[in-house]
């Protein structure tokens, strides 16, 4: 296990949901000695703090943030646009700001217009997490074995001490950081993420259109696997679709050009090559991980 970096002696964690619990609760597992404050409404704190993800809650982001030499904010993208203004003001001149967003180019246009000099901003997006959120789903090994984005605002931002000793904790939580732009992150997440979520809830919504006249109970393992991600909430999806529907709108119109391919050749052997084409794919998929 990574040792812990010395940098950071205290941490913000702006969302005690999934992902800012799930970073308290590793936190604390692997023996950070810092004190961690967690910000989000107060039913939510007073889990987290039962949950030992967090050893203070306040409920105001600047208070929060204040003192903080790490700051992640753990929220949906929409809200994390909210809150960067505030965050900005109230962060010290050595801290540094990152956050967890599942889409990152409307985060870092909007950083780079807040962040100059002072307080440090770094894209992150952690390539882990479960088809239910919320502090009752966070977990200490979430993030074990896991690839960790980070995007910094400027070429050389990942040589800052800041972001070094970051990278130390994505590593010391089991993660590996992996530096990638935003263009192309939220141009890969499209199709390896975001399109995934859309085609489980198309399925299931598809399937409960068929109301009581469809017999449920004959649905086995592939509908079950299938529709996993059908649970997300929509309120956590809502602000992808929004900040990333070019490249959504993208991925969808290749996938209905992919299944139609598909259903022209039901009757015959042509079917095949999708499906050597998908095991290939797979066995990459399987060798990388």
């Amino acid at each position: 296990m990574e040792r812990l970096p010395s940098l950071f002696s205290r941490i913000a964690l702006v969302g005690a949901g999934l992902i800012g619990g799930s970073w308290g609760l590793a936190l604390k597992r692997r023996g950070f000695a810092g004190r961690v404050v967690a910000c989000d409404r107060p039913e939510v704190l007073k889990r987290a703090l039962a949950a030992g993800a967090a050893d203070e809650g306040e409920p105001d982001p600047a208070a929060a943030v204040r003192g903080a030499d790490l700051v992640i904010l753990a929220a949906p993208v929409g809200a994390i646009l909210e809150q960067l203004g505030a965050v900005r003001a109230a962060a010290a001149p050595r801290a540094l700001v990152t956050d967890t967003g599942s889409t990152k180019r409307a985060i870092m246009n909007r950083a780079r217009e807040l962040f100059a000099g002072g307080a440090l901003f770094l894209g992150g997006h952690p390539l882990a997490g479960k088809e239910q959120s919320g502090i009752g789903n966070a977990d200490p090994d979430l993030f074990e074995g896991t690839r960790y984005v980070v995007t910094p605002l400027t070429p050389g931002g990942l040589d800052d001490p800041r972001v070094l000793a970051f990278q130390g904790l994505v590593r010391a939580v089991g993660a590996e950081p992996r530096l990638i732009e935003a263009e192309e992150h939220d141009r890969a997440l499209a199709l390896l993420s975001h399109l995934p979520q859309l085609l489980s809830t198309a399925l299931a919504a598809l399937a409960g259109e068929g109301g009581a006249e469809l017999p449920l109970e004959l649905a086995a393992g592939g509908f079950r696997d299938m529709t996993r991600l059908a649970d997300s909430p929509y309120a956590i999806w809502r602000d992808v679709g929004v900040t990333n529907a070019d490249n959504l709108r993208i991925a969808v119109d290749a996938f209905t050009q992919k299944l139609e391919a598909m259903k022209q050749h039901l009757e015959d052997e042509q079917l095949e090559v999708a499906f050597n084409e998908a095991q290939r794919l797979r066995e990459r998929w399987r060798n990388l991980r």
